[in-house]
């Protein structure tokens, strides 16, 4: 009788043992990945965005996975392919994207972005004053130059269209124009005097100097740009299917609730470069899609 009660019994909680089993495993969160254009320093990217993601993950309750890239291009074939789900972009490289997922959204930006500005710089030993207009930008034919990425709003996109209307081609440059990756060696480059003149993001400029890590003895600022949008996330649609509807306006509240007084939210703030975050949207890049095409980096 005792046999038959325990066999009994154990039929009954087997189904159940699977039942659960089965739960457990269909309740698997696939993890948020995030990403960033490399504009900086890696180590500096690794530090900001793995806070980021550690913060994400208490705010929206799923896992957060920060995955580097290579350089601009491989982060906007990364979001088209659905390999990163929301990624951190300049102005054109964020169009670029946007225009190869329908659906994608630019939903954040911080305040700075929405008056962006780049800064052209010069070796002291050119001897290249500064620059007050920007018909002054025609100075520059037959120096030397470099800009950023060649996918950099920035370092690259926004540069050219002034020098443009200033009636300076990249072939009027002396040599080549050179293209050095990022911001960070854009100053780097100039103040060693591989270059007589470059052009890089403001926000990075003034943050490198602010530390101590540009000898303002060999290079200076020549000229401010007038301002323009830039960077900003932009999230593919396909999270709404994986997190719900109303996933992309807790992304952005998420962000509207850094706050400044608590230390953890400060940190990430300053290696963002920001005050705080603010909503953005797809409208606010049509100028930056304009000058893209208009000197060939959209078709």
């Amino acid at each position: 009788m005792k046999k038959l009660f325990f066999a009994t019994l154990l039929g009954l909680l087997l189904p159940l043992s699977a039942c659960n089993s089965t739960t457990n495993n269909s309740t698997d969160i696939q993890p948020l990945v995030t990403g960033a254009i490399p504009d900086q320093d890696p180590e500096k990217l690794q530090r900001l965005y793995s806070s980021l993601a550690d913060y994400l993950e208490q705010e929206l309750g799923v896992p957060v996975e920060y995955k580097p890239v290579t350089d601009y291009a491989a982060a906007v074939t990364a979001f088209k392919v659905g390999d990163l789900d929301m990624v951190w972009f300049g102005g054109l490289t964020g169009v670029q994207a946007r225009l190869q997922v329908p659906g994608a959204q630019a939903i954040l930006q911080r305040d700075i972005d929405e008056q962006f500005h780049s800064v052209f710089i010069a070796n002291k030993n050119s001897e290249i004053t500064e620059l007050t207009a920007i018909t002054d930008l025609e100075q520059l034919k037959g120096r030397s130059f470099t800009f950023g990425s060649e996918s950099s709003t920035s370092g690259r996109l926004m540069p050219q269209y002034f020098l443009q209307q200033a009636g300076v081609n990249l072939t009027d440059f002396q040599g080549q124009v050179g293209f050095s990756g990022s911001h960070d060696k854009t100053i780097k480059l100039v103040e060693a005097g591989t270059y007589e003149a470059g052009v890089l993001n403001e926000q990075v400029w003034q943050s490198r100097v602010e530390a101590g890590a540009v000898d303002l003895t060999k290079v200076q600022v020549i000229w401010r740009s007038p301002a323009y949008y830039d960077y900003h996330w932009v999230i593919n649609p396909q999270v709404q299917a994986r997190y719900g509807d109303d996933f992309v306006a807790k992304v952005q509240q998420a962000f509207l609730n850094l706050d400044p007084n608590v230390p953890e939210h400060q940190e990430i703030l300053d290696l963002f470069g920001a005050a705080k975050f603010i909503p953005t949207t797809n409208e606010n890049y049509a100028n930056i899609e304009a000058v893209g095409r208009e000197i060939g980096k959209i078709k």
